[in-house]
């Protein structure tokens, strides 16, 4: 057997994870993928004076994991997963730029971040895909943006108004939080805030992830009602950016009365979580054992008078938006990404599911209140802006109808029915183990993998924000569209910068 079978959020020690041969290795992982599964996570964890590669595997139909590894030294090399497992071509790039560890054959090898490891800048200077030919043109924009957007640079290569490819180039922050996690392992509230941080927009998702993992890995059992909020604040963080998002792509085609109407409604959505735990993020809500606001009966009255209006005016806006033949113009059969293209590059979230892959962990590897509450996955098969505008329609609509559910079936508030008789500073969490993290965020698939090292401390953390998998989907999308209709396209997949510079 070169793999572990386990669940999401199942605690395996580091022995008990096979490590075959590199070739062997490489061909389990794309025969895995091959017969139909995922991979979710592949990286490096330096040990010793080697490194261990880690690859994540899915199989979303028996909500199963399988963990295999291998051993290779610094600067050592292997044939490249991606020819065919084209969703491993960003993993192996990083694992490139973090351990120089060449994949043999890649198609397309340059820093995903930084530049690569123990190799001299000059040689890794990064080189944009280039065209040439009568009236063949780029368009470089950013990474200094007008506002308050964060930095990334887009090269558009064009004829005429026709962009033949789009590159997106990415991390131009450095922020290091994989290893602030490390060095900071024994700060729990430090990690608590840190995890809020990974990306701005998605706290309640990465925050969530992250306790799991290390409750998971220190033994903690959470209590029924715990598992109820964190989903309810999951819920609302997923509404209220669907929200935005349809509120910015109205705007992005002047179609004013939906940019505006829909952002009000976001406006009382995230206002509900501050009602809740007085951040309207969700910022301070989710502690590693617990929460540290409950949901008295008086609150729950008042969330589900909120959600019941919201309910009725958002299908009224949602309604006057999707019928207007204006707005189906621009949306309809602008950047599609066929469902096989979807499934080949890795996307995950709505816009996988707007290209008709039904991919979403709250039904396919569930935990927390989703263990209670069966969830249904919803998707279409047009994978374009109509498509992936549409889905989050829908699954506003299905959101709140999963609050209201949970809000009924919460339990009486009570301060150790949140974890509050923890003591944090007591965590201990296994040595030598290994566990796995998935959330479905409001972007898709969130994916957290802690190892701790023999004292129980972390030694790694490997983040995946759903961002990770998009953002080549982004690239596609654009390709033989007019330059025009990039922001749209851009909207539609409303990606973050944050969560891909780790």
């Amino acid at each position: 057997m070169n793999w572990i079978e386990i669940k999401n959020l199942q605690t395996v020690p580091l022995s008990e994870i096979p490590r075959p041969g590199i070739d062997e290795f490489r061909n389990e992982v794309i025969q895995k993928v091959k017969s139909g599964n995922r991979l979710v996570q592949f990286f490096g964890n330096k040990n010793s004076d080697k490194i261990i590669l880690y690859a994540v595997i899915a199989d979303d139909d028996v909500a199963k994991l399988f963990v295999s590894s291998m051993e290779i030294f610094p600067g050592g090399a292997y044939n490249s997963i991606t020819p065919d497992v084209p969703s491993a071509h960003l993993f192996e790039r990083e694992i490139f730029e973090q351990y120089g560890i060449k994949p043999e054959g890649h198609p397309w090898l340059k820093p995903v971040r930084k530049g690569i490891a123990g190799i001299d800048k000059a040689e890794t200077q990064y080189e944009y895909f280039s065209m040439s030919g009568d009236e063949v043109h780029e368009v470089g924009v950013g990474p200094i943006h007008a506002g308050i957007i964060e930095p990334g640079h887009f090269r558009f290569s064009c004829h005429g108004e026709k962009v033949y490819h789009l590159e997106i180039k990415l991390g131009f922050q450095h922020r290091g939080v994989e290893d602030l996690f490390v060095r900071n392992n024994s700060r729990i509230v430090y990690l608590e805030k840190l995890a809020e941080s990974i990306a701005g927009d998605t706290v309640i998702g990465h925050a969530e992830t992250f306790a799991g993992a290390m409750e998971s890995l220190a033994g903690i059992s959470v209590p029924y009602q715990v598992k109820i909020i964190r989903a309810i604040a999951l819920e609302l963080e997923r509404i209220a950016i669907h929200l935005g998002d349809l509120s910015a792509l109205s705007g992005d085609i002047a179609y004013l009365t939906g940019n505006s109407v829909f952002g009000a409604l976001r406006t009382k959505v995230i206002n509900t979580t501050m009602a809740v735990c007085g951040n309207r993020f969700g910022r301070g809500l989710i502690k590693i054992g617990g929460v540290n606001f409950s949901i008295t009966q008086e609150l729950s009255d008042k969330i589900l008078e909120t959600l019941n209006k919201l309910d009725d005016e958002t299908v009224l806006a949602a309604e006057v938006l999707f019928s207007s033949a204006s707005v189906l113009e621009r949306f309809e059969k602008t950047g599609i990404v066929e469902t096989e293209v979807a499934k080949e590059i890795g996307m995950v979230g709505p816009a996988a599911r707007a290209s008709g892959v039904a991919i979403d962990i709250r039904s396919d590897h569930p935990s927390g209140a989703y263990e209670y509450f069966p969830h249904h996955k919803l998707t279409l098969s047009t994978g374009d802006v109509f498509a992936r505008a549409y889905i989050r329609f829908v699954e506003i609509q299905q959101s709140i109808k999963i609050i209201k559910e949970q809000l009924q079936n919460l339990p009486e508030t009570a301060a150790d029915k949140t974890g509050g008789g923890l003591n944090r500073k007591e965590i201990i969490l296994k040595p030598d183990s290994l566990v796995v993290s998935l959330t479905e965020g409001w972007r898709g698939e969130i994916a957290h993998v802690l190892l701790t090292d023999k004292s129980g401390k972390i030694e790694r953390i490997k983040i995946k924000d759903p961002s990770f998998n998009n953002w080549f989907g982004l690239t596609l999308a654009v390709r033989n569209e007019g330059i025009s209709d990039f922001p749209i396209c851009n909207k539609s997949f409303d990606l973050s910068y944050s969560g891909y510079d780790l």
